[in-house]
């Protein structure tokens, strides 16, 4: 076989349809917008347009709100961690983002990780995240453990 002797299978490409050359094309004249108004004009986006009638994009409620700059953390739960320290995925003394993500903890790591309180604290863990809960934090110092929050801190209210 040779470069020159390949061709597509029988009926799997079909000839550009040529619009507007002619009434014997069967597209001619008006090349298949019918007659008139304004879906025959050139230019012409009637996305969502529904004929006067008030659009559906207009009549359902709006809900909600999504702030641009919010940040999506990845979650992990002190229970999980535990576990994983048990099953010989994880090293009690560093755990870090890249060691969650990389033993199969967390899928991945998003805009950073969290940590929650919900389980049994490991014993004598160093954990480095971006985000912790007071509830996790004081789990684990509880445990022997130490928590190091790496994300920007939040402001707290000036009394």
């Amino acid at each position: 076989m040779k470069l020159n002797e390949l061709s597509p299978n029988a009926g799997s490409t079909h000839n550009r349809h040529r619009v507007g050359r002619g009434v014997g094309s069967g597209k001619g004249k008006t090349g298949g917008r019918g007659v008139k108004g304004q879906k025959s004009r050139s230019g012409v986006a009637l996305n969502g347009f529904e004929g006067g009638q008030m659009p559906i994009y207009m009549r359902l409620p709006k809900r909600g709100f999504k702030a641009l700059n919010s940040k999506n953390h990845a979650w992990v739960n002190l229970g999980r961690i535990s576990k994983a320290i048990e099953a010989g995925q994880l090293k009690a003394g560093d755990i870090t983002e890249e060691t969650l993500v990389s033993s199969g903890v967390v899928r991945r790591a998003k805009d950073g990780i969290r940590l929650l309180a919900k389980g049994e604290a490991p014993k004598k863990a160093t954990i480095t995240v971006t985000g912790a809960s007071k509830a996790a934090i004081d789990a684990v110092e509880k445990a022997g453990g130490k928590v190091t929050v790496t994300g920007a801190a939040t402001a707290e209210k000036a009394e």
